[in-house]
């Protein structure tokens, strides 16, 4: 008898049949009914694909030390990245200034302290600015280690402090209370300090509102650098991804003044499509010493060839402004693209990248997340440096720890105590 799962994710309802091919995709009610299009939760059904390879050159050169791969490979990769798939990311303005906003020095029953800081940017005449919410170990007589993440929801629902200013407004331009201390358990910030790290996060709306409509740029850092522009022109170039990553850069940049942060122990993290970003932000800014994709899923962490879970033209279709325009034609073509994502996992060498799955969040393709590490390993290697193979064991419940490691939970699509057990497990070894 078939499993029956029933996953509410992205806005969508999906029903998955487990064993079957088909899973119907509609319109959230209310909207407007979109096609139905379908994708493959059945591993036997996957065909046979050839990835592109990581460590051949466009122009047919085989990358064999890592010096190549620094100097010819991996800037090539980064603009193609940019081209075909996330657009460019902001420059940085001409002027940022930092405000704190509050402090309270007796934070999560006196375990930490608590920052409120507010960055502006100045550019053109024009200022964008978003807060970030900062805890370090009240305790810490040494610089300590960072996590730096985007939220989903205002930098109040990350935090049981009632105090919390709240941010990320939604389309509408509200901020919600009821949210306070909803996703709590998606950050485990109290735990994290005890353990000995700080954590930052900002509310990923403030930096780029996620609302595909094709306007949505225009209340976003984008808009410091590009009013003048068409929304046609503007979406050849830039994504709403570019833009997060560029956010968690500009977190760091104001970390770095912090003398109780060590932000040559910075870690990006991320879930779903923010889990993405993290990627992103990884892959430009080579600070982030540890870059943590947690579900990201299809133009995530997860292979675009092996048509598993999210398809280019699921993804595209209702998250448009995620990507540049002509990441389009990839649709039921993903065999044409330059790439696929166990280059963006090899963009992140020879730093560490811990990539984490959920059992029953087919969407994501765990397996394709798997593989991505995997097959990124042999970038690795150039630096002297050992990952798993795709034949290792990765049973649910297993944890590979290394330079590249993997992890799959059971549950569903979401990011939970099991997943940051792992997470602290690999910052633990890194700051040692």
């Amino acid at each position: 008898m078939l499993k029956k799962l029933s996953v509410v994710m992205l806005g969508l309802t999906a029903v998955v049949f487990c064993g079957c091919r088909t899973e119907r995709l509609t319109s959230a009610p209310g909207r407007i009914k979109n096609p139905v299009m379908h994708k493959n939760t059945d591993e036997s059904l996957v065909k046979p694909y050839i990835l592109p390879d990581v460590l051949l050159s466009r122009t047919g050169k085989k990358i064999e030390n890592a010096f190549d791969w620094v100097h010819i490979r991996r800037p090539e990769l980064l603009e193609l990245y940019k081209k075909e798939m996330y657009g460019y990311l902001p420059l940085r303005p001409d002027r940022t200034e930092y405000e704190i906003i509050s402090v309270k020095d007796d934070a999560l029953n006196n375990t930490a302290v608590r920052k409120e800081i507010k960055l502006t940017f100045s550019m053109n005449g024009k200022k964008h600015s978003f807060v970030m919410l900062l805890y370090i170990p009240k305790n810490a007589v040494a610089p300590v280690p960072v996590f730096v993440g985007l939220n989903f929801k205002g930098n109040h629902t990350v935090t049981p402090e009632k105090d919390v200013l709240m941010t990320g407004r939604n389309v509408d331009g509200k901020l919600i209370e009821k949210r306070r201390s909803r996703h709590i358990k998606r950050f485990y910030i109290e735990e994290t300090v005890k353990r000995g790290f700080a954590t930052a996060t900002v509310c990923y709306h403030d930096v780029y509102p996620d609302n595909k409509d094709e306007n949505s740029w225009r209340k976003s850092v984008y808009n410091l650098f590009y009013a003048d522009e068409s929304n046609e022109k503007f979406h050849t170039h830039a994504s709403a991804i570019s833009a997060w990553a560029w956010g968690m850069s500009r977190m760091l940049d104001c970390l770095e003044g912090e003398k109780m942060i060590d932000c040559s122990n910075a870690f990006v993290h991320g879930l779903s499509r923010l889990g993405k970003a993290a990627l992103w932000a990884g892959a430009n800014d080579t600070r982030f010493k540890l870059v943590i994709s947690n579900e990201s899923g299809c133009c995530g962490a997860a292979l675009a060839r092996r048509d598993f879970g999210e398809t280019l033209e699921i993804i595209t279709h209702y998250f448009p402004h995620w990507f540049v325009s002509s990441f389009k034609k990839y649709v039921h073509r993903e065999n044409e693209l330059p790439f696929d994502q166990h280059c963006l996992a090899a963009l992140i060498a020879p730093r560490y990248l811990a990539i984490g799955s959920a059992e029953e969040d087919l969407h994501a393709d765990p397996k394709g997340e798997f593989l991505s590490g995997a097959h990124a390993g042999r970038v690795y290697k150039l630096f002297g440096v050992e990952t798993y193979n795709e034949n290792t064991p990765h049973p649910v419940g297993s944890h590979i720890t290394g330079a590249v490691s993997y992890h799959i939970r059971s549950g569903v699509h979401d990011q939970n105590l099991a997943d940051w057990e792992h997470y602290w497990k690999i910052a633990d070894k890194i700051r040692k």
